[in-house]
């Protein structure tokens, strides 16, 4: 499918209201399709696979009963899980509605069916299904590099530049912010490379003290200072024909970048009290969050290590440039660790994808995967919200509450109700003509919501 199918499907047994939702969304820019029969409606969704579904409960032979349309919405759901199926149900069937929640409609809306309220519904329904459409026709499983999950284009030519980095054995260098992923990059780089059944060796240049930076690297001999004891080779030694990656290299301090442009350039080291060149054979692949640059321009990083590492640059994106990324990588992370927090078959849900979709994530990766671990915690459902998450929805029809339609109705009522009072100077009679209802309607709505005269 090359674009969104913007399918209705109506199942409705009462044809006089079949015909007047039918009518009304004939101008939703949509296909209408309608069935009145729980047979019809799964033949149509088999022929037409719609987005949307507006179900009536009370299904032939069942009318009265919820039993039949219980076993549509299992039926619709096992055929196209991400079907939004919106239910219509009778004021007094509000826990037959939940029920229909809890078998994965998307919604309920309670007759009689106001279709202005019920269009907002329907957006919503159609902005989340076209959400997950594009999720799934954007990143069709693209795994271009071991560890690496994108669907962006930018990224995708990325990881065709790292392939070809890879072939080689020149020394790259990969900026990015905090947390977008410059080790799993590097892995991958190796993985790819003919130092892949070699070892991938670390160091994190910001996590090792200065003093015992060039040990940590070189390696030292016995007694070359108080508690060698013996004789202890570094990470080069350790990386000897496979990859040194030298995370954070902008927090290298500066009397060790010279020792480090001299191994790179003539590929020997010298332990810490040793006198013999021991030559290595490896790839060095460097990563930072800082601008390498600037720091050349402020003395704080020497010029001619920058052009010896940065003999390629690899520049990673933030995870809030990467298109839909940060929902296909979350779907990955709760497939990675569910196991881990006891949770077999969660799902992440459309509020919760809308969330994610909607978050800047400063944190990048990192702070996404974190928030993937508290949502496995703590759901109690068989799917992640955004509550879960620790995330919010900024709505886009902010005057209606899509998840809680009675209250969306009762703040419009009540609003109503205060305006028509204080125009009508607290005159109920002149009130009710303004909205349209009877003295003893707006005394009964005035009781429900706790509204007074004052008759003084």
């Amino acid at each position: 499918m090359s674009e969104f199918d913007k399918t209705i499907l109506i199942i409705e047994d009462d044809e006089g209201l079949q015909r007047q939702l039918k009518w009304h969304f004939d101008d939703f820019e949509s296909t209408i399709v309608t069935a009145s029969t729980l047979t019809e409606a799964i033949a149509a969704v088999r022929l037409y696979e719609p987005s949307v579904v507006i179900q009536d409960l009370g299904l032939p032979p069942d009318e009265e009963g919820v039993t039949e349309g219980f076993k549509c919405i299992r039926e619709i759901l096992s055929l196209k899980p991400a079907t939004k199926i919106i239910v219509l149900t009778g004021k007094n069937d509000h826990s037959n509605a939940l029920r229909s929640i809890e078998l994965g409609a998307f919604d309920f809306y309670l007759k009689p069916v106001d279709t202005d309220m019920l269009d907002n519904v329907v957006s919503q329904a159609f902005r989340l299904a076209k959400l997950e459409w594009e999720n799934q026709q954007t990143s069709p499983e693209i795994e271009p590099l071991q560890g690496v999950i994108t669907s962006d284009t930018k990224m995708a030519n990325i990881c065709r530049m790292a392939l070809k980095i890879a072939s080689s054995n020149i020394t790259a260098t990969i900026l990015g912010e905090s947390g977008t992923g410059k080790e799993v990059f590097a892995r991958a780089i190796h993985a790819n490379s003919r130092q892949s059944e070699h070892e991938f060796v670390a160091i994190n240049c910001a996590a090792v003290p200065e003093n015992l930076m060039e040990s940590e690297l070189f390696g030292y001999e016995k007694g070359a200072f108080t508690g060698a004891a013996k004789q202890t080779i570094g990470k080069v030694e350790q990386a000897q024909g496979g990859t040194l990656f030298l995370d954070e290299i902008g927090d290298m301090p500066l009397q060790l970048q010279a020792k480090l442009l001299r191994f790179l350039q003539q590929r020997t080291i010298e332990r810490v009290g040793g006198r013999k060149e021991i030559a290595v054979d490896l790839r060095v692949i460097c990563a930072t969050n800082k601008n390498l640059e600037a720091m050349v321009k402020d003395g704080t990083f020497r010029e001619d290590l920058y052009y010896r590492i940065c003999e390629i640059e690899v520049n990673l994106p933030p995870l809030r440039e990467r298109g839909s990324d940060a929902c296909l990588i979350a779907k990955k992370l709760v497939t990675k660790h569910a196991g881990n927090y006891a949770q077999k078959s969660l799902k992440i849900s459309d509020d919760a994808l809308e969330a994610i979709r909607q978050h800047d994530w400063p944190g990048n990766i990192r702070e996404l995967e974190n928030k993937v671990k508290r949502a496995l915690v703590l759901c109690d459902g068989k799917s992640i919200s955004a509550f879960d998450l620790d995330l919010s929805v900024e709505s886009e029809t902010p005057t209606v509450d899509l998840i809680n339609l009675k209250e969306a109705r009762k703040q419009a009522e009540v609003s109503a109700i205060s305006s028509a009072l204080e125009i009508s100077q607290q005159n109920v009679t002149a009130a009710a003509k303004l909205l349209g209802v009877t003295r003893p309607t707006l005394y009964d709505m005035m009781k429900k919501y706790n509204f007074t005269i004052d008759n003084t």
